[in-house]
């Protein structure tokens, strides 16, 4: 009892060796035993203390060689499992055994239970595989006298949003209000990744940060790891890219020095999303190939998932909408959002912007059929800003794609998404050039360009500025004037052409014939003063020097 009360005060060291002095002075070795393990799960699952806990995990087995099962051991060594070269398979199954053999009497009151319902959960969001969840809805269906709400709530919130209903949401938004006067560090955590997908992290921010500075004074390491995953991701969303990237590089140095490697890949995929907006393409995929390379053969499904959203926000700011296509596909199958694949409710616009820019328009329009089959645009005012972007993406009717660009950017509180914002209004101009609404797609191409310059996004904001060149409209590059010589469209397709892109690849970004694109070219030779594509760059360098 000691040792819990100092534990809930927050001193994780102080109560492991509480836990550890009682052990000494037990005279029965199943106590001694039962304080060993305690205070290695206090180790591994507070304080990041892996060595120790495992030092004391050997020792709490040789006092009783039986306690093995006990769900303090069983969760401090699937800690142990996972920051090593375990895979996610085994963990499950050694804890979904301690769970089930456990003498707990399934009581909703009983703290080690709830802990390793709670890992379990984890678990289950790392496989991303439905098949994982069926232990876990068995044992928290025999819990008396009810689950506590949080269990219930994460488990559909976090690992299967796209499928979340209304009344879980009211249900997730009781529970986060009293997140502010929570003084459970683990908690804490444990709510803001209930609100992770249905983006209500602002609401926990408050919270988070507590953590983060108990953290940074030697508090809990792994609820400082998740609070500063959690506020990375606010701001990413919420376009605080800076502080994102700052509190990035603070979450690998904590995994690094902690020995919390299996959490290491939250960071690369914050630092990713960054990276990959803002058109550092190389160091984005580079941190993409390493969160595979580490969790595809653990089988931690979720992080591949993640690495495939980094690859595919690259693939689009490189222009590369085939890969992005195919990277995508992989998380979502086109037409389809997969039970317990979190992911697929954050990466929907990205698989139909792609579909319709490799004319896939079939795929666009089966995901966005299965987009309306899902709650995914009550989710958030992002998630349904997306939605209607997507809608008005995938359909043919030039009028109703109009108007539901109109609905999606006119809803209320979508400024608090800038990047996502942009995209929408990007896609939205892109449409209206290509339906020949010259005039109509500027203001939303300047809109979006003023967006990305602002978010320092040069990748897109180049995007937005070609496509307002290619409206007629005379807009200054940034690293040197428009040439004189060539028309709007001509120096957008130069351009293009510039950087090796075929005729139909330039085609399929401009939304012309590829024919159209050779006679274009025809004409911009002589202008250039060239006599083939090869000589393009070089003519281009000039011509923005002069």
């Amino acid at each position: 009892m000691t040792a819990r009360r100092i534990l809930d005060r927050g001193d994780a060291v102080a109560a492991i060796a509480a836990l550890t002095r009682a052990a000494d002075l037990s005279p029965l070795d199943t106590d001694r035993a039962r304080r060993l393990a305690e205070a290695a799960y206090v180790g591994a699952e507070a304080i990041g203390a892996l060595r120790s806990a495992s030092e004391l995990l050997e020792d709490a087995w040789r006092a009783d060689p039986g306690h093995g099962a006990s769900l303090r051991s069983a969760t401090a060594a699937v800690q142990l499992v996972l920051n090593s070269d375990g895979d996610l398979a085994t963990a499950h199954r050694l804890l979904v055994g301690a769970i089930e053999r456990g003498d707990h009497g399934y009581d909703a009151e009983d703290p080690a239970l709830n802990d390793a319902l709670h890992f379990l959960l984890l678990l289950c969001n790392y496989g991303a595989r439905e098949e994982l969840w069926a232990p876990y809805y068995a044992a928290v269906s025999r819990l008396r006298p009810a689950p506590p709400p949080l269990l219930l709530v994460a488990a559909r919130t976090w690992g299967d949003p796209a499928h979340v209903d209304a009344a879980t949401l009211r249900e997730l938004d009781e529970i986060i209000d009293g997140a502010s006067r929570e003084p459970d560090p683990a908690r804490v955590v444990r709510v803001g990744t209930a609100a992770l997908y249905p983006d209500r992290l602002a609401a926990v921010r408050e919270a988070a940060w507590r953590l983060v500075r108990q953290g940074r004074e030697g508090g809990p390491v792994r609820r400082h790891i998740g609070a500063l995953l959690h506020l990375c991701l606010d701001d990413y969303h919420r376009g605080r890219w800076s502080e994102a990237l700052e509190l990035s590089e603070e979450g690998l140095r904590q995994c690094a020095e902690s020995g919390y490697t299996v959490c290491t890949w939250f960071f690369q995929y914050t630092k990713g999303l960054v990276t990959a907006s803002r058109g550092d393409t190389q160091t984005a995929h580079a941190l993409a190939d390493a969160m595979t390379n580490w969790a595809a053969p653990r089988g931690i499904r979720e992080a591949v998932h993640c690495a495939r959203h980094v690859q595919v926000l690259a693939d689009i700011a490189d222009g590369n909408f085939d890969a992005a296509y195919g990277h995508v596909n992989d998380i979502s199958p086109a037409g389809s959002f997969p039970p317990y694949v979190a992911h697929a409710s954050w990466v929907f616009f990205d698989l139909v912007e792609a579909a319709v820019r490799t004319d896939r328009r079939a795929e666009a329009a089966a995901h966005v059929r299965a987009l309306r089959e899902t709650n995914v645009a009550g989710l958030s005012t992002r998630l349904a800003l997306l939605a209607a972007g997507a809608e008005a993406l995938a359909t043919e009717d030039d009028a109703r794609s109009a108007r539901l660009f109109t609905e999606a950017l006119t809803a209320p509180d979508v400024d608090r998404w800038p990047f996502d914002l942009a995209r929408v209004r990007l896609a939205q101009g892109e449409r209206l050039r290509r339906s020949r609404a010259l005039s109509e797609s500027k203001a939303p191409l300047a809109a979006a360009l003023k967006a990305f310059e602002h978010l320092d996004s040069p990748a897109w904001a180049e995007r937005a500025r070609k496509e307002l060149r290619a409206a007629g409209q005379v807009i200054p590059h940034p690293d040197g004037p428009v040439a004189a010589e060539l028309t709007a469209q001509e120096q957008q397709i130069a351009e293009f052409a510039a950087t090796g892109l075929t005729n139909k690849q330039i085609a399929e970004r401009l939304f012309i014939s590829h024919r159209t694109v050779a006679a274009h070219l025809y004409q911009i030779y002589p202008k250039l003063g060239i006599a083939s594509r090869v000589a393009l760059r070089d003519a281009l360098r000039r011509q923005d020097s002069e």
